[in-house]
């Protein structure tokens, strides 16, 4: 296939109807906006394989890595969720016997959310996993375009998130 791809054909398209327009941006935008849709197919495999969506692995994943239980509008803020959505995953995983949900002891209208030991046995088995499926997808690159990348995106990215 070589350097050509789909959004080449696009830009074309657009270049011979708007010829008033610059549409270089459709080059890196276009293609990181494909190519996210299409990791993002390869990662939900695994999580389905763990029985869980993107944001159940969100929800368990944050909690995993946080060493703590948090409060659920903490955890609501890590995964960039609305209240209500994560209310709902929360809902989902507590079912599931993933995760605990019990009154703040600093806040009585608060609550605080915990994994179970087979929430986390389950996220351990799936970033396990997960991790596994990034290494595979990054080997498509050379260890110095994969470095590369990372610097670009880690700068670009800092213009459009808020500082952790």
């Amino acid at each position: 296939m070589g350097d050509r791809d789909r959004v080449a054909e696009i830009q074309e398209q657009w270049r011979r109807e708007r010829p008033d327009l610059d549409v270089t941006p459709l080059g890196v935008v276009g293609r990181l906006h494909r190519l996210a849709a299409a990791l993002t197919r390869e990662l939900e495999v695994v999580f389905a394989a763990h029985g869980l969506g993107e944001g159940d692995f969100d929800v368990l994943a944050t909690l995993r890595r946080s060493g703590t239980d948090l409060p659920a509008g903490e955890l609501a803020a890590a995964t960039m969720v609305t209240t209500g959505g994560t209310t709902k995953r929360l809902d989902r995983l507590e079912r599931a016997g993933l995760l605990t949900r019990r009154v703040s002891e600093t806040d009585g209208r608060g609550r605080v959310v915990a994994l179970t030991p087979a929430g986390r046995e389950v996220v351990d088995a799936a970033f396990t996993d997960h991790v596994a499926n990034e290494h595979r997808l990054l080997a498509q690159l050379d260890d110095g375009d994969a470095a590369a990348l990372e610097g670009i995106l880690r700068r670009w990215l800092a213009h459009h998130e808020d500082p952790a």
